[in-house]
């Protein structure tokens, strides 16, 4: 397909490719920001498009809804007849697929791959287009499924067969004209970081460490913050360790070349830890670190710089994992050597770690905090995540901050959670019970992962989560235990809906941060 690309200098001297006719002021402002693609193709008609990717990415993927209410947002809806991007990103990326014959899905196979597997940030722009003209997606059965093969494996095809109906001949036809024509594609290029700017203005950073039963851990990661290049204005030390096994001997805010504060936490859960932790910042930035990682001199640095060079709110680190917990930076270093090109690209992260973030406390502030629904069980980290893109704050991954994540067996705020796993006399009752004790049923999956996917997704993928996870648990593994599986089915559905009636419970409820 020929786009007929026109090109535009900015400012700066960079070549934007556009198609269409984009407010070429507004697209000079955004190619200093974090974007590499740009679109209005919501006024026209494209905001949640082609819904059929609910198949694969069920509840596990940030975009598969278009956010509401936001003049600047990610999106891989996009128009392939008005759009701008970096001539650069096109060229690494090798511009549209053309095994597809369809203008629309080769624009959305362009932008999905770019978003979630390229490193190139995909951005709905209001007002960038004028033209409100609304386009008809023509999306037919066998494009779909050739989508599906090119980009997923073969059996997210099928799971779609089922879901889409296995009486329906055109579901059938289309997936075998898609496997026999079409392979999965593998090995798809990233977009180059850019290189780093050095740090202006000297912000000032905060850094939260929560923790329990792990001083010798938290010790070890303070040494590391104390040879930091750029080093924190304040840390944030929140010990929920109790009485009888803490040596408060051990925590001397004189060690230090930065402001120390120790806080024995009296409530429960790391949600509200690090809440009490964020109503004691005062710097420009915050960074979210667990109490069992290790970290490398320049990782303050590198965080503050990439937010500054792509001007966003918002990283990821990565997150490196130990092979066991005597390991060190040396160790750290060695991995990061055999990461080798897989490392390196920026692009907007698919998850969220509080073990490695930084974000700017403004944005902390409006989001009030983390949810501490999610004490005593998963999610927070992610949840944390997409309430940040829901606001227009991008998350994006930053691979120049890397940590070494130990993983201890013992200690840490999963202390209690793990008591969700007994029943009966001696199970300690968990915060998303609330007054409903679990008896003789324990929830499954975990109720704050339940309850995340009421609270950030559709009733629809719920009901496609829901189908998933019953088809992963019947049909996943060794096939001579199917049998088995059946006869247990029915306590699993009731494991299930006990999980649901919890998330609800703590959905009526709504965000709590206190």
């Amino acid at each position: 397909m020929s786009l007929n690309f026109k090109e535009y200098i900015t400012l700066t001297g960079e070549i934007i490719l556009y198609v269409g006719n984009p407010d070429l002021h507004k697209l000079d402002q955004l190619s200093v920001s974090y974007g590499d693609i740009w679109h209005s193709s919501f006024e026209q008609g494209y905001k949640n498009a082609f819904q059929d990717i609910v198949y694969q990415t069920i509840v596990f993927f940030w975009y598969v809804n278009d956010y509401d209410n936001l003049d600047e947002c990610i999106s891989w809806r996009l128009n392939p007849n008005n759009f701008a991007i970096r001539k650069s990103v096109w060229e690494q990326l090798d511009g549209f697929d053309i095994d597809y014959k369809n203008k629309q899905l080769q624009a959305l196979d362009f932008a999905y791959n770019a978003l979630r597997n390229c490193g190139a940030t995909t951005l709905y722009v209001k007002g960038l287009y004028v033209t409100t003209e609304k386009n008809i997606i023509e999306i037919t059965t066998k494009d779909r499924y050739i989508f599906y093969r090119k980009n997923f494996k073969l059996d997210h095809s099928i799971f779609m067969l089922y879901r889409k109906g296995f009486y329906k001949i055109a579901e059938w036809n289309a997936l075998f004209y898609a496997k026999k024509n079409f392979s999965l594609k593998k090995n798809r290029p990233f977009v180059k970081p850019r290189i780093l700017n050095e740090i202006k203005d000297n912000p000032t950073v905060s850094y939260i460490i929560p923790t329990m039963l792990r001083q010798d851990f938290t010790l070890n990661l303070l040494n590391d913050l104390k040879t930091q290049t750029y080093k924190p204005t304040q840390v944030i030390v929140v010990d929920a360790t109790p009485e009888n096994s803490r040596d408060e001997s051990l925590y001397n805010s004189n060690n230090y070349p930065f402001e120390v504060q120790f806080h024995w936490q009296t409530t429960k859960g790391s949600c509200r830890a690090r809440n009490e932790a964020i109503n004691l910042c005062t710097g420009d930035y915050i960074v979210f670190g667990d109490d069992d990682i290790r970290i490398q001199p320049n990782f303050i640095e590198n965080h503050l710089k990439l937010l500054q060079t792509y001007n966003a709110g918002a990283c990821n680190g990565l997150d490196i994992r130990a092979d066991n917990q005597q390991q060190n930076l040396e160790d750290l270093n060695n991995k990061l050597i055999k990461l080798e090109s897989n490392r390196w690209f920026v692009g907007i992260s698919q998850s969220y770690s509080n073990a490695n973030s930084c974000v700017k406390r403004s944005y902390v502030n409006q989001l009030v905090g983390n949810d501490i629904n999610y004490d005593g069980g998963y999610g927070e980290d992610s949840d944390f995540g997409i309430s940040l893109t829901k606001i227009g704050v991008p998350v994006l991954h930053n691979p120049f901050s890397a940590n070494l994540h130990l993983k201890p067996a013992i200690g840490g705020y999963r202390f209690w959670g793990s008591q969700a796993k007994v029943l009966g006399k001696k199970r300690k009752k968990q915060p998303w019970e609330l007054d409903i004790p679990v008896k003789r049923i324990r929830p499954v999956p975990s109720p704050t992962i339940m309850y995340q996917i009421h609270k950030q997704f559709t009733p629809q993928q719920f009901v496609e989560y829901k189908h998933k996870y019953f088809s992963m648990y019947l049909f996943k593994g060794n096939k001579l235990e199917l049998p088995l599986k059946i006869i247990k089915l029915p306590y699993r559905l009731l494991q299930f809906n006990k999980s649901v009636f919890y998330a609800k419970k703590l959905i009526q409820l709504g965000k709590r941060t206190v």
